[in-house]
């Protein structure tokens, strides 16, 4: 854990876009999401002093896509924070996975080690797909877009690589989208026009500023710079006034609605997607596997004209390189309406169905990106059941490519690893029993580390 972050603000973090006067109690969760990586850091250690023995032991549970407060998280949390009530609720394993960024990469692997969690950290973006520049994908209303996701990554690109020039170019598109999109919504709203440096930035602890940032700019600035903000909004978002109230009184809708109304499509500052808005889908793979970390293609609902053919789109992108598949369960079950709910399940069926067939680990989560989202999928629903082994296979997988690149040289999706087994069924059932195993320690991470890789594979091997 980096202690002395140059880019760290030493500011305590606010909650997510909400207001809240500085003296609200300071309790050492809060701590974990204070701005200052010296103050997480020891946070988690006095935690784990004082409640270390508490922690029930891991269950069957488990998110391998959690966002933290480096991209966006609802609740503000940070990367410690994560693994913390990750442990504290005994998920099996958990995974970080912050949107174009991979600054809480060193902080979520130390803290799951400190607390002997099953831990990975994942990248996501979003990407151009020429050959689906038609039809919608994963990004509802863009077609050819989609979101896609790198698994894995064990350590930082090297400065001056071409790999970190590369995560460089995300972190740079993603704030000149940021700009364009402020730039078009300001003329609108001039009476809370916001200052990307002033008002977006201090939200997040290094820069990595999403959309939903940009909304809780402007409802914070409202909330400042409104006699009347009740009356504000009832004129801007076109509502009368007992439903602007009843937003007033409920941040997250209020929130949804303003972002309905200044970028979501349809709103002041949308822009419609085109094929240089996001990089190449082949690009983005080719840069995760420079990294030693396991391309991941993404699943929304199977709704889409491009997700119809689930085994087809699998395998185009199985060809372009990506070797896993992501799925938000809690999307493709959790739906009031008995018709859609009975599509979208059987949607998400067929598209298990196909990952299994094809041998590509399915890896689950609920991404806490928004209000309202469960904080782990419950896997004893009707609806998952069916799935549960898969998705704890997958979770395996995911650690297990985890401990053997760190300390092995053995990533997933390299070459090594292709070349050690007769086919990916067996390279499966090997990674899968490494993640298996009990969960890093500190301890043991210090002795794997003095074995060399050579030593650490050979170790690896007698445990399985």
């Amino acid at each position: 854990l980096k202690t002395d972050d140059p880019n760290s603000t030493g500011r305590p973090r606010p909650t997510c876009g909400i207001l809240r006067p500085m003296n609200t109690p300071h309790t050492l969760e809060a701590q974990l999401d204070d701005f200052d990586p010296a103050a997480r850091q020891a946070a988690l250690k006095t935690l784990i002093a004082e409640h270390g023995g508490k922690r029930p032991p891991a269950g069957t549970n488990l998110n391998m896509h959690l966002h933290s407060f480096f991209s966006y998280n609802a609740e503000g949390w940070s990367p410690s924070h994560l693994a913390w009530e990750a442990r504290k609720a005994g998920l099996y394993a958990a995974g970080l996975c912050d949107f174009d960024v991979l600054d809480g990469l060193e902080e979520f692997l130390e803290a799951a080690a400190r607390l002997e969690l099953r831990a990975t950290v994942n990248l996501e973006t979003r990407a151009f797909m020429r050959d689906y520049a038609d039809v919608d994908l994963s990004s509802p209303g863009e077609p050819g877009v989609t979101y896609i996701m790198g698994a894995g990554f064990t350590r930082l690109p090297t400065a001056g690589s071409s790999q970190a020039e590369g995560l460089d170019g995300y972190r740079r598109r993603a704030q000149e989208r940021n700009l364009a999109l402020i730039s078009r919504i300001n003329p609108h709203v001039p009476e809370i026009a916001v200052d990307y440096e002033q008002d977006v930035l201090p939200l997040t602890p290094r820069g990595g500023a999403t959309e939903r940032h940009i909304i809780a700019a402007y409802v914070n600035k409202a909330a400042t710079a409104c006699a009347d903000v009740a009356a504000f909004w009832a004129k801007t978002l076109d509502k009368g006034a007992a439903s602007t109230q009843a937003l007033l009184d409920d941040r997250p809708s209020l929130e949804d609605a303003v972002r309905s109304k200044l970028a979501k499509r349809g709103g002041y500052g949308y822009e419609q997607p085109s094929e240089d808005t996001f990089p190449p889908v082949d690009d983005f793979i080719d840069w995760v596997r420079a990294n030693g970390a396991i391309p991941m293609t993404t699943w929304l609902d199977g709704t889409s004209a491009g997700e119809s053919d689930a085994r087809g789109l699998l395998e185009y992108l199985r060809d372009k390189g990506a070797v896993a598949l992501n799925i938000i369960p809690d999307r493709n079950w959790n739906v009031s309406d008995p018709a859609a709910r009975a599509t979208k399940i059987a949607n998400l069926n067929a598209i298990v169905a196909g990952a299994v067939d094809l041998h590509l680990p399915v890896n689950i989560g609920t991404e806490m990106n928004k209000r309202g989202l469960p904080f782990v999928d419950d896997l004893a629903v009707d609806a998952l059941r069916p799935h549960a082994e898969t998705f704890t296979t997958g979770a395996q997988i995911m650690v297990g490519h985890t401990l053997l690149a760190c300390y092995a040289a053995l990533p997933y999706a390299g070459q090594a690893a292709n070349d050690m087994f007769a086919d990916v069924a067996a390279k499966n059932d090997f990674f899968a029993a490494v993640g298996a195993l009990p969960p890093l320690s500190v301890a043991l991470a210090e002795k794997l580390s003095d074995m060399g890789t050579d030593g650490s594979l050979s170790w690896f091997r007698s445990q399985v």
